[in-house]
């Protein structure tokens, strides 16, 4: 199972966060993908299926509030793993913000990074517990607020 890029974007079309997890894509890639993608969950309607194939790679996307989480993964990975990482990220996400909303992802983008990149390195989910995640976040705030003091 590996996520091969994730996307927050919102209803209006605005790309709230990008994490791509392979290093085989050309900035024009990346954009044209960003670009093509985002249009055509946009375009989807809700009764719709959250999955969906580009190109050499599976697309699944879920809606909560008025964001769109979408991943990319390979054609033979299990779409539901893909939606429970989703899940898990966003369940993270309301943990550590209490109650996320999109304003705290624009405004604490680092944060948003900080979470994804504790649950996924390389594309691969390494941190299921919630609780693991948030504590490891804790100590890694304390830790920089104690550099801060120290300085």
């Amino acid at each position: 199972m590996t996520v091969k890029f994730m996307l927050l974007v919102s209803r209006q079309g605005k790309i709230r966060l990008t994490k791509w997890f392979t290093s085989d894509w050309t900035v024009k890639e990346k954009a044209k993908t960003v670009k093509d993608i985002s249009q055509t969950v946009l375009s989807r309607k809700t009764k719709m299926c959250n999955v969906l194939e580009y190109k050499d790679f599976k697309v699944v996307y879920r809606r909560y509030a008025s964001l769109f989480f979408i991943a990319g993964t390979d054609l033979d990975d299990n779409e539901l793993l893909t939606l429970e990482i989703i899940h898990r990220y966003v369940e993270v996400l309301d943990k550590w913000f209490m109650n996320v909303c999109e304003l705290d992802i624009i405004f604490n983008y680092q944060q948003a990074y900080m979470i994804i990149d504790e649950l996924l390195i390389g594309g691969e989910l390494q941190e299921s517990s919630k609780r693991s995640v948030i504590n490891t976040l804790k100590r890694m705030e304390e830790t920089e607020k104690a550099e801060q003091a120290a300085t």
